[in-house]
């Protein structure tokens, strides 16, 4: 018997519904309209991208450049704080982590969710969640690399362990780790995958789920949280209102 089938319908936790980069059908992501137009539609949590400045300031974007999103050639690790604002759009900007942390906080519950592609971010960005007292309001997601130079900093960090893999993680990497979730795409979570990940001691969180029956799917299939684009049509499927 796996531990899927030792849980009851009635022993499972709610599913969170997770924001992938704010709310971006709305506002653009990974800006600070994108993370509040999320946490008012329901997000239990938010996720951003971080990278650094060239005065290795942690900012929200996703891409190395910020051509796709802002216009600008430039790749962000030349560009100092002070330069980025001068690519302001009215409310939108590439705002800091700590803007970020900040908005989370305001709302009671909702958590911050910081993916890292590489190690590279990962001191820079502890130090302003510690310097923040924020250690309990983020969480971390990424590939082992970046996960591993998370936990070097501090043993308590919640982590889920982005795997593109349809095979667990060795063991050897979980008990280093110690991560709380296996993080797949959606397109591998199976009950065979999310059963097997259980008897590991893991729970499973997915992205990125934007279809009603995608959704539907991952909702009764045992895993812990989603992760999408629509946050507005998770939180109803997870509501049961559609």
């Amino acid at each position: 018997m796996t531990a899927a089938d030792r849980t009851t319908p009635a022993d499972r936790r709610p599913v969170l519904a997770v924001a992938h980069r704010g709310d971006p059908y709305r506002y653009r992501e990974n800006t600070l309209p994108s993370v509040e137009s999320a946490l008012a539609a329901g997000a239990d949590a938010v996720e951003v991208d971080v990278q650094l400045t060239r005065d290795r300031v942690p900012v929200l974007l996703h891409d190395p450049t910020l051509k796709r999103l802002w216009g600008d050639p430039r790749a962000i690790g030349r560009v100092t704080i002070e330069q980025l604002d001068e690519l302001r759009q009215g409310p939108l900007a590439v705002p800091t982590l700590a803007e970020a942390v900040k908005v989370v906080a305001a709302v009671d519950g909702r958590r911050l969710l910081i993916d890292l592609d590489e190690p590279g971010p990962a001191a820079a960005t502890w130090e302003v969640v510690t310097g923040l007292g924020a250690e309990r309001l983020v969480a971390f997601c990424g590939p082992a690399t970046a996960m591993l130079a998370v936990r070097a900093l501090t043993p308590d960090a919640e982590i889920a362990l982005t795997w593109k893999q349809p095979r667990l993680p060795a063991r050897a990497l979980l008990d280093d780790l110690r991560p709380r979730y296996l993080n797949p795409p959606f397109g591998l979570v199976t009950p065979a995958f999310t059963a097997a990940a259980a008897d590991a001691g893991l729970a499973v969180s997915t992205w990125t789920a934007d279809l009603r029956r995608t959704m539907r799917r991952l909702r009764d299939g045992g895993v812990a949280s989603i992760t999408t684009n629509r946050i507005d049509v998770l939180r109803s499927v997870l509501d049961g209102r559609r």
